[in-house]
């Protein structure tokens, strides 16, 4: 069945015409169309965050980790096992047989290199380890 090409461009033409929005003015009549500019809003722009600086967390045992950077931090355990950035905050992992080490950087005052204010352990299954204990079961060549 051969259809003749304008049949086939009628149903696209019909459809075209309904999306108008009537189509041209009344005779002797001129379309206006009016544009508003969009309002304009002023957002101010934050200032500089400013952080308050994280504490340091000093218990006995944690001496040569807290206050320490992640080259320091290296030294002592070797490489990380997690090494996560979000921010201006770091998170150094370490693992043993004996626990799972978290340290936690942040940049102080003044400086824009963190250093390790925290320090989290635990079990692999989750439970709570004493967190000297296990910074001295991880440290390098012990």
């Amino acid at each position: 069945m051969n259809l003749h090409p304008a049949i086939l461009a009628l149903p696209a033409a019909l459809l075209l015409a309904s999306c108008g929005g009537g189509g041209a003015a009344p005779a002797g009549k001129t379309a206006q169309v009016r544009s508003t500019p969009p309002a304009r809003t002023t957002v101010p722009r934050p200032g500089p965050i400013q952080r308050p600086a994280a504490q340091l967390q000093m218990i006995p045992g944690l001496e040569g980790v807290i206050g320490a950077d992640a080259l320091q931090l290296g030294r002592v355990f070797g490489t990380p096992r997690l090494d996560v950035i979000e921010d201006d905050a770091r998170k150094l992992q370490w693992s043993g047989t004996a626990c799972i080490l978290d340290i936690y950087l942040y940049p102080q005052t003044g400086s824009s290199k963190p250093i390790a204010t925290y320090a989290d352990a635990r079990r692999g299954d989750g439970r709570e380890v004493d967190r000297a204990a296990c910074v001295a079961a991880l440290r390098k060549g012990q």
